[in-house]
Parts: structure tokens; C-alpha cells; sequence
């Protein structure tokens, strides 16, 4: 049973409820924000980049996100963001429904192997992915491997996703979540979108993972600096 449990997907009518709830809260925040949202990889042209991406951001970026891209291309692309198979990542899912994204349920330390077939499957259907590679716990601003796997994997392009707050508030969680006041200024760029080789040496794996870690870091303003790997 104990076995069992750790690969469950945990949702629950309490989860659900304020999930709904919280992704109503979200647009509703999010429409009094003064979003710059460029787009230099395309995405907001419909004969723009084809195909699916996996959009790459931090995990205490993710408030703002949605809604940015409900704006951009919402209406001509589809998306999926993974969240954790807790209670949390049905909160997580139900919230991201109220922009009309979708959710892989799963993480590093639970379904693991579920997810990566959902995400597969997802990319498949020409579906947009979304991924917090350093997260669900951490540490801070490392990018884990596994993004780099989906897309040697599919041969799916990813997409970094920076954002920039003139004001806010940080939760004090692992990740010092971001949370825009309202009325503040939100700049979201869809960076240029990256290629990532099929076939990868240890070290080759290595220095594409650091690559597009640095990209991440190189527009991550945060006074805050990363969390020292345990």
C-alpha cells in the first residue's frame, strides 16, 4: 500500500473547489497588471513557429505566466503545464484550467515515468508543454536534467520564458514565490526558441543542461541568489 500511495495522483473535492477558486483569483489579478509581453520566438504569429515547444521558466515566475500567454497565443496553440501528482499539483492544475491550459500530473519524485509519457504524448498531439525545471522543491534557479531529456527525446525546441516585476511580494517558501502586486508593471519574454541535440555525451548532456540554465539566470534580476545545491 505504502508503494502504492507514492504514485497516486492525490486530488481530492477540497483541492478541486479551491483550485477553482484560486484560478479565478488569478485572472482576476493578473487583468489589472500592465503586461509587455514579447514575443521573439513567434509564438503570437498563427503562421509563426510551427510545432510544439517546451517553455522553460522558473518556478517562482509561474503566477504571472498564464495569463501572458493566454494573451499572446492562446487562441491558436494549446499548452500543458507538469505539475506534482500532491495535493498541491491538483491545486496547481485546476488553476491553470482558467486559462485554458491543461496539466501532466506527475514530478521528479513521484510518477516520474507517467509524466514523461504524458508530456511525450502531449508534445505529440502538437501540444505546448510548460516545465519549472528547478522545480517542485528545488534547489532555486538549478535547472534539473530532466528538461534537457524531453527534448533530446522528442526533438522539441525550448522556449525560455523570463519575466520582470516592478513590485512585488515573495511567499517565504523554497522558491520565495513571485507574486506581482496589482497594477504593477510585468514584462514576460518568450525568448528565442533553442535546439537540442538527439544525441548527447555525459559532458555534452552536462553543458547543454548549464547552457540554458544560463540563459535563465542571464534575465533573472532577483537580489536573491540562487540556492546552494544540498
Amino acid at each position: 500500500m505504502a508503494a502504492a500511495s507514492r504514485h497516486e495522483i492525490r486530488k481530492s473535492r477540497k483541492t478541486a473547489i479551491f483550485g477553482t477558486l484560486a484560478g479565478g483569483l488569478m485572472r482576476l489579478w493578473c487583468s489589472t497588471l500592465r503586461y509587455e509581453i514579447v514575443d521573439r520566438c513567434k509564438l503570437g504569429v498563427p503562421d509563426g513557429i510551427s510545432g510544439p515547444v517546451i517553455y522553460a521558466l522558473w518556478h517562482n515566475r509561474l503566477f504571472s505566466v498564464p495569463a501572458a500567454w493566454k494573451r499572446l497565443c492562446g487562441k491558436h496553440r494549446g499548452a500543458a503545464v507538469l505539475t506534482s501528482a500532491s495535493h498541491d499539483g491538483d491545486v496547481l492544475s485546476r488553476a491553470m484550467s482558467a486559462f485554458g491550459i491543461g496539466a501532466v500530473r506527475g514530478s521528479s519524485s513521484r510518477r516520474a515515468i507517467a509524466a514523461l509519457v504524458g508530456l511525450k504524448r502531449s508534445l505529440e498531439e502538437g501540444v505546448d508543454v510548460c516545465l519549472t525545471p528547478d522545480g517542485p522543491r528545488g534547489p532555486r534557479y538549478k535547472l534539473q536534467g530532466g528538461l534537457v531529456k524531453l527534448a533530446q527525446a522528442t526533438g522539441t525546441p525550448v522556449v525560455p520564458v523570463h519575466v520582470e516585476v516592478s513590485s512585488c511580494w515573495r511567499l517565504k517558501s523554497w522558491d520565495r514565490f513571485i507574486i506581482p502586486k496589482p497594477f504593477s508593471r510585468v514584462r514576460v519574454i518568450f525568448d528565442e526558441a533553442l535546439a537540442v541535440p538527439a544525441k548527447l555525451s555525459d559532458d555534452a548532456f552536462e553543458a547543454e543542461r548549464a547552457r540554458i540554465e544560463s540563459i535563465l539566470l542571464a534575465a533573472t534580476h532577483d537580489p536573491e541568489p540562487a540556492t546552494p545545491a544540498p
